[in-house]
Parts: C-alpha cells; structure tokens; sequence
C-alpha cells in the first residue's frame, strides 16, 4: 500500500455540515480547484455517490469509487478508472471546541498530488464553507 500524506484543519462550523458540504457532489465545482467538472455515475441508498467522474485541468479524467462511514463521518475513495490520473484517499470530520476538524489523507502514487495541492485544496474547502 502507497505512503499516505496527512493534513489536518480546523474549518468552520459543525461535523455534520461539513460532511454534507464536502459530499456533495453537486457543489464540487464551486469549491475544488481546476475541476471542470464531476458527474456522478452512481448513488447509494442514502443518495451518496458512489462513483464519480472528473474532469481536471486540461485533460485529467479519471473516475473514484468512494465508499462512507456516515456515523464516523469518514469518507474514503480510491480509483475505479484511469487510475495513472487518480488518488486514494479519505476524509474524516470530528468535532473540536472551535468547530471541526478535518484529517485529508492522498496515497502517494502516479498521480498524487503534492501537499501544497492538499493544502489548496482544504483551503479552498475553507473559503467554500464561509460563503
């Protein structure tokens, strides 16, 4: 199994909304950085995506496979297609007396992106919650 680099922040607000922001799939747009676009292939029960397709940059396009631990509110993925532009990797959302903390986890692979990326990306997260 790769190496996983790890980032940890604070974000506003409470786990639960965080975790509704941050898997739903439908404001992805708004909020990751070069995304042109995200198509959900499939849904769960609960409505989750299961599969996603992206649309990075020029020409990434890969899909992930993602799978939920609502009550630990974890999620994790890892890729279903075109996996040399793809990463694993996870979410989790816990409370904190300031609001709630997020742990990101990528694996390192072909594909991964650098921690600078990681922190843009949790950035941008961050703005996305304030609005």
């Amino acid at each position: 199994m790769p190496a996983v680099q790890t980032l940890v922040a604070v974000v506003p607000g409470d786990p639960a909304s965080c975790w509704r922001a941050f898997t739903n799939a439908d404001a992805f747009a708004a909020w990751i950085p070069g995304l042109r676009r995200a198509q959900v292939v499939h849904r769960n029960e609960a409505g989750l995506p299961t599969e996603i397709v992206f649309e990075l940059g020029a020409s990434r396009t890969y899909s992930l496979a993602y799978t939920y631990d609502v009550t630990q509110h974890e999620v994790r993925w890892e890729p279903r297609s075109n996996k040399r532009d793809a990463v694993a990797g996870f979410a989790r959302f816990e409370a904190v007396p300031v609001g709630t903390q997020i742990t990101y986890g990528l694996a390192n692979q072909v594909g991964a992106t650098s921690a600078s990326d990681m922190d843009e990306l949790i950035a941008a997260f961050i703005r996305y919650l304030k609005r």
